[in-house]
């Protein structure tokens, strides 16, 4: 009896597309999560920066007894210099965590999905081999 990968003849060839595409998916989500993690990383340093330089102004502008909460035009000014970045920092983040979560996902079913029962895809070994007796 023939394997079911060879295919008989009268039998037409299967042209799936799906596992061709999922190997196209699996070839980039490597890269992209890498990607989507560093990005994520330098959007956090940004916005721990960003936090620090509104501290160092809210801080500069109490000293002369003023108080960054006014309704003051200065004090709004001072309160929104940064507003941009931030907001911009946070939307990035979110998209990029996003986008490393998914590559994240794809990883793991490739995985799960290529495992033949081998955890860690090699022989066993005894101990008196692995030391070469």
């Amino acid at each position: 009896m023939e394997s079911s990968e060879t295919p008989t003849p009268g039998q037409p060839e299967s042209t799936n597309p799906g596992p061709v595409q999922h190997s196209r998916l699996v070839r980039y989500a490597r890269p992209v999560l890498i990607g989507g993690a560093v990005i994520a990383v330098v959007c956090l340093v940004l916005l721990v920066i960003i936090f620090l330089l509104d501290s160092f102004n809210a801080t500069v502008y109490s000293v002369g007894g003023k108080n960054i909460s006014d309704a003051t035009e200065e004090a709004r000014q001072i309160r929104d210099l940064y507003l941009g970045a931030r907001v911009g920092g946070i939307v990035v983040l979110i998209v990029s965590a996003v986008i490393a979560a998914a590559a994240a996902v794809v990883l793991v079913r490739d995985q799960r999905n290529a495992g033949d029962g081998d955890a860690d895809g090699g022989e066993d070994l005894g101990f008196d081999e692995l030391a070469g007796r």
